[in-house]
């Protein structure tokens, strides 16, 4: 939505808004928190919702069994199967079956759910009881009663129906095969933000987001928007990423002066400015 007051609201099948998540995210925007988030606790909301509307439960009387089992069809229905942009006339991997949610998709789904049922708990417009309560083990226990204080603090608070997230494992790739990417890219622009992508380690929204200040060479830092705050940020950049940008604008820098157009539609903001 347009509206700064309201970036996102959740509907319900007769078209209207649903109160309930409306203050919910009101409150998300209160604490400081970005659209990009009240984003995605809406979709974790609308999951929920869409589930309770299917069972035909209120979201304001549901219970520990409407919990339990919306964490069971996470885990076994998956996933609505689309087709694919690209590939509309092929049914694609999961034709018999949703993919699976991740745990991690599944964790923050319950974190948000317990969040949004704490929150109408406190404001009196909720059930007494939160459907996605703590763990039994834990809920009578101290907080980091075990815990080493020469180590970090842990949080403790974990959800009944929150499922244990596995550690992943990095990914790589040789360096034979990144300089054979590397090689096989078209034009000096897309080396140059592969170049600012690996060395930088931001986002490639952030790495767009940069403008013709933005660059210094001689310090070799790029300043990008960050993704969760919205401030600018300085980030140290690899020399061979100066050198291809600077390739880049040399070959622009030539081409506009014999009458062509950029259609860059990327790292040329950084000649332009903002």
């Amino acid at each position: 939505m347009d509206d700064p007051w309201d970036p996102y609201q959740l509907i319900d099948p007769a078209g209207e808004p649903v109160e309930g998540a409306r203050a919910f995210l009101r409150d998300l925007q209160g604490a400081g928190r970005s659209a990009a988030t009240a984003r995605s606790y809406g979709m974790d909301l609308l999951r929920w919702f869409r589930f309770l509307w299917a069972v035909e439960v209120p979201w304001d009387r549901a219970s520990r069994l409407e919990a339990r089992d919306f964490s069971r069809w996470l885990q076994f229905a998956g996933q609505p199967r689309r087709t694919h942009w690209r590939r509309p006339g092929e049914a694609g991997r999961w034709a018999a079956g949703g993919k699976p949610y991740a745990p991690s998709v599944r964790a923050h789904s319950e974190t948000v759910l317990r969040s949004f049922y704490d929150f109408h708990r406190d404001i009196g417009t909720g059930p007494v009881l939160n459907p996605f309560p703590l763990d039994r083990a834990r809920r009578g226990r101290r907080a980091h009663a075990h815990h080493n204080p020469m180590d970090p603090p842990r949080n403790e608070r974990t959800g009944l129906y929150r499922p244990r997230v596995p550690k992943r494992v990095p990914r790589s790739v040789p360096d034979e095969e990144f300089n054979e990417i590397f090689a096989r890219l078209p034009s000096h622009r897309d080396r140059a933000l592969v170049a600012f992508y690996v060395s930088t380690g931001a986002r490639a929204s952030e790495l767009l987001s940069t403008w013709q200040a933005g660059a210094d060479p001689g310090r070799q830092l790029i300043s990008v928007v960050r993704k969760g705050t919205g401030e600018v940020q300085e980030l140290p950049a690899s020399t061979d990423a100066f050198v291809w940008l600077r390739s880049t604008s040399w070959r622009w820098t030539t081409r506009s002066r014999a009458g062509d157009t950029c259609h860059c539609g990327g790292l040329c903001v950084l000649r332009r400015g903002r």
